[in-house]
């Protein structure tokens, strides 16, 4: 029988789920180097995926514990930007399905942009509900950024279009009509938390780019309206924008001043 090409034997390997498949077992013995390399590139890649699997089956400990209950809807919350000094913070609520799978869904932060893009398309295709709210500038300014924070999760919970049983909080205590359960790092502990998580920050960074085109010299773009260098050069040569928040140091002292200066204080 012919020997199959590398080419052939790299087209059936993708094929290939199972560690005991014969076809592998035929590889062993075969003396190529090429069919060797191949052999190993295909283990790793599998040795990676069977990681991912578990990892994801510990992030679902939550859920299936609730489930376990007789809970049906169990609700991931998650909120991004407390921290720039411009643009909202935006919270999501995802309800996800019984039989959802996504191998390397993990905290927002520990992807990448492609990633995260990618995962938010399958997320928001795929989740039985899921709700996006923000609160500006104005507004955090107004009531601080930690309330503001409760009101953004409490307004994503309001919006999803079903009502949840369990709604799993990263980290943040919130008073809601249902049961809840507040997660340290729950964005890396929870499979409904972290597509929260992903969804609010793909969410608010479209946001910063939208702004980014009315307001290029900040570079919201890249920074997300994050306090670095750059931003901080724009600040002191244009002044702010309405999307920034002058409650937030050092925006807040540069306000301040101003204020002295022009009062001649």
């Amino acid at each position: 029988m012919k020997r199959l090409s590398i080419t052939e034997i790299e087209e059936q390997l993708n094929n290939i789920k199972a560690d005991n498949d014969p076809f592998l077992i035929s590889l062993e013995g075969d003396e190529r180097k090429g069919v060797q390399t191949c052999l190993a590139r295909w283990k790793k890649q599998r040795a990676q995926e069977n990681g991912l699997a578990e990892k994801f089956f510990e992030m679902t400990t939550f859920e299936r514990k609730y489930r376990g209950q007789g809970f049906q809807y169990i609700a991931g919350v998650d909120e991004v930007g407390r921290g720039p000094l411009a643009g909202p913070v935006v919270s999501a609520a995802v309800i996800l399905p019984t039989d959802f799978f996504l191998p390397g869904i993990d905290d927002s932060k520990k992807l990448s942009e492609k990633k995260r893009l990618e995962f938010d398309e399958i997320i928001r295709r795929e989740a039985l509900a899921f709700s996006v709210a923000m609160v500006h500038a104005p507004v955090i300014d107004e009531i601080n950024i930690y309330q503001a924070t409760k009101k953004a999760m409490k307004s994503a919970i309001a919006g999803l279009g079903t009502n949840p049983d369990v709604v799993l909080i990263d980290a943040m205590k919130l008073d809601t009509p249902y049961l809840t359960e507040s997660i340290i790092k729950g964005d890396a502990k929870s499979i409904s938390i972290a597509a929260a998580s992903i969804v609010a920050k793909t969410a608010r960074d479209s946001l910063m780019k939208e702004i980014s085109q009315l307001f290029p010299q900040y570079g919201f773009q890249e920074n997300a309206g994050y306090g670095t260098k750059e931003h901080l050069l724009a600040i002191n040569k244009y002044g702010i924008t309405p999307y920034h928040r002058k409650s937030f140091s050092p925006i807040k002292d540069t306000l301040t001043n101003q204020l002295s200066f022009s009062l001649g204080t």
